[in-house]
């Protein structure tokens, strides 16, 4: 069945320009005059690349990717280390989660039993602000910060960057997790400590069913950053596929560089697809 065709009414002329057009030119000048200051401060110059000189670097740069480097020995270094970038992503990831569980598990304020009359007792309180602390210092610090330490305590190589990916990704997973478990459905974990329940009953029968696709999709999309991560860590020394690449750049090689460049694109996409078919199977 049709909608009927809406009629202007009688006597009415419709609006000859958008009713809404001051309100946004005030928010848009609003938003460029808070702005500007921003630009001052950081320089931002984009019209820079254009002058001659940039324009004549970026095309030589650009100009020496081809040809691509394609030696076998040169395309099975690439393989290698692509598959150490992809482990030490899935490690640090792996290190993160038995870092974030528990701190969330004792950080959500619907598990503590002492909550259930409105108001936390003075030691569970202070326990749950003390890991928050924590967790506010492992997410704050850059996981490029922490490889640089690790990399002067373990030595170069993907120990380095599978550390730094752990602390800087265990207060990340343990932050979104406490927030996306809080927001969940709590009756039915109420109602389980309030009848004698312990605090993982509560949780494995209360607030997973309610959450898991929400922290699934969250854990997988972190792996995936976690992929792009360790390549940025091996320019500071932490192996894989970023190390490599960080040489080629040195040497000036833009044949190398063109190719671990398609093969990181390659493996982000990878990456996308692996874990689209992951939310998918668990969601």
């Amino acid at each position: 069945m049709n909608a009927p065709a809406l009629t202007p009414h009688p006597g009415r002329q419709p609006p000859l320009r958008d009713p809404a057009w001051v309100s946004r030119v005030a928010w848009i000048s609003l938003a460029a005059v808070l702005l500007w200051p921003l630009g001052v401060a950081t320089e931002f110059r984009p019209w820079i690349l254009l002058e001659p000189d940039n324009l004549r670097i970026s095309g030589q740069f650009i100009g020496s990717f081809w040809p691509l480097a394609h030696e076998s020995d040169f395309l099975l270094m690439v393989a290698r280390d692509t598959w150490r970038t992809v482990a030490m992503a899935t490690a640090g990831v792996t290190l993160a989660l038995v870092i974030a569980i528990p701190l969330t598990l004792l950080n959500t304020r619907v598990l503590s039993v002492s909550a259930l009359s409105g108001r936390m007792a003075r030691g569970p309180f202070w326990l749950r602000q003390s890991i928050r602390w924590l967790l506010i210092v492992l997410r704050s610090v850059p996981e490029l910060v922490w490889a640089l330490v690790f990399v002067r305590v373990v030595g170069l190589g993907p120990t380095a960057g599978v550390l730094a990916i752990a602390l800087t990704y265990g207060g990340m997973l343990g932050k979104v997790y406490g927030e996306i478990l809080e927001s969940s459905e709590t009756h039915p974990t109420e109602t389980l400590l309030r009848n004698g329940s312990g605090r993982l009953q509560a949780f494995f029968y209360g607030l997973l069913p309610t959450s898991a696709a929400e922290l699934t999709s969250y854990t997988v999309y972190r792996w995936e950053c976690a992929i792009r991560s360790s390549v940025v860590l091996g320019f500071v020394g932490a192996g894989g596929l970023g190390q490599q690449l960080d040489n080629s750049m040195k040497m000036f090689n833009g044949g190398e560089v063109a190719t671990m460049l398609l093969v990181f694109m390659a493996l982000v996409a990878l990456a996308d697809r692996v874990s689209a078919w992951l939310r998918k199977a668990l969601g």
